[in-house]
């Protein structure tokens, strides 16, 4: 054995070894940037920046990849919406202060009454409402609204309550004479 074949044995396992780390760095930047991007386009770019350039391209790589990983995105897009859920107002039954939902009429729990009937439509009503939103009918019980002269709403609102006053005023029964 001459000392040329222990060279270019040497070169060959030294090539070997380099052409290896290459690959290995192809393969990692493809697998990296299909971690950060659905966008096979930019899969293959940056995969080739690397093939090309070798160590430079992995430089030029990493300076330029999105800083986080779609895994990550997705973690802090959950974690916002959870921070965005408790943020919101969530209903709670005064009597019991379990969860309720909006449309109930009385704790399921408890049975403490959160809303009422309106008496012209039936929709539910909230107990601190004095008119119901859904046919301007004032509510009986509730709350009294202090219209002001000036809207036109106003006047109706007031119409509206005397005609309910005059109702609910009028006899019932057979009137004696």
């Amino acid at each position: 054995m001459d000392i040329w074949s222990i060279v270019l044995a040497v070169l060959a396992f030294i090539g070997a070894v380099l052409a290896a780390f290459w690959l290995t760095l192809i393969v990692w930047t493809f697998r990296d940037m299909r971690s950060r991007s659905r966008d096979i386009f930019a899969q293959i770019l940056a995969a080739m920046v690397v093939a090309v350039l070798n160590l430079p391209g992995l430089v030029i790589y990493i300076l330029m990849r999105p800083k986080e990983t779609l895994a990550e995105a997705y973690e802090r897009s959950l974690e916002e919406e959870a921070l965005l859920q408790g943020i919101e107002e969530s209903l709670a039954c005064p009597g019991c202060g379990n969860r309720i939902q909006a449309d109930f009429v009385v704790c399921p729990t408890c049975h403490t009454k959160l809303k009422k009937p309106c008496q012209n439509c039936g929709h539910a009503l909230n107990l601190r409402w004095s008119v119901c939103p859904y046919c301007s009918a004032p509510v009986l019980g509730g709350a009294q609204l202090q219209p002001t002269e000036a809207t036109p709403a106003a006047t109706g609102f007031r119409r509206t309550a005397q005609r309910a006053e005059e109702v609910s005023e009028a006899p019932v029964g057979p009137t004696e004479t």
